[in-house]
């Protein structure tokens, strides 16, 4: 498996190659859109990306955990966690990808 991560960089100078906007407003557009979608997350909004999933915000309740080193019992606050949900068409390319 690659060991390689796309970053933001990664995707700015995509969108510069692909549309020729400049370095600059690259950048600018990948952290404004980044932004967005993390300010809908944040309000508990879905973000659903057409062809490619949805992120999602899940409220996990408290329970009790447990170590595993140890057994002991650990109370587990309640929290709010990111979730993704690949579409269908994301799931087949990545399958097919890895034949």
């Amino acid at each position: 498996m690659s060991e390689k991560t796309l970053t933001r960089m990664d995707l700015s100078e995509a969108i510069f190659r692909e549309v020729g906007l400049s370095r600059n407003d690259s950048a600018q557009l990948v952290e404004t859109v980044l932004t967005h979608m993390s300010d809908a997350l944040v309000r508990g909004e879905q973000v659903k990306i057409s062809s490619f999933g949805t992120f999602s915000i899940r409220d996990k309740a408290a329970r009790v955990g447990r170590n595993p080193k140890t057994g002991e019992e650990v109370p587990i606050q309640p929290r709010r966690v990111l979730t993704f949900r690949p579409s269908h068409l994301l799931k087949e390319r990545v399958a097919a990808g890895a034949k």
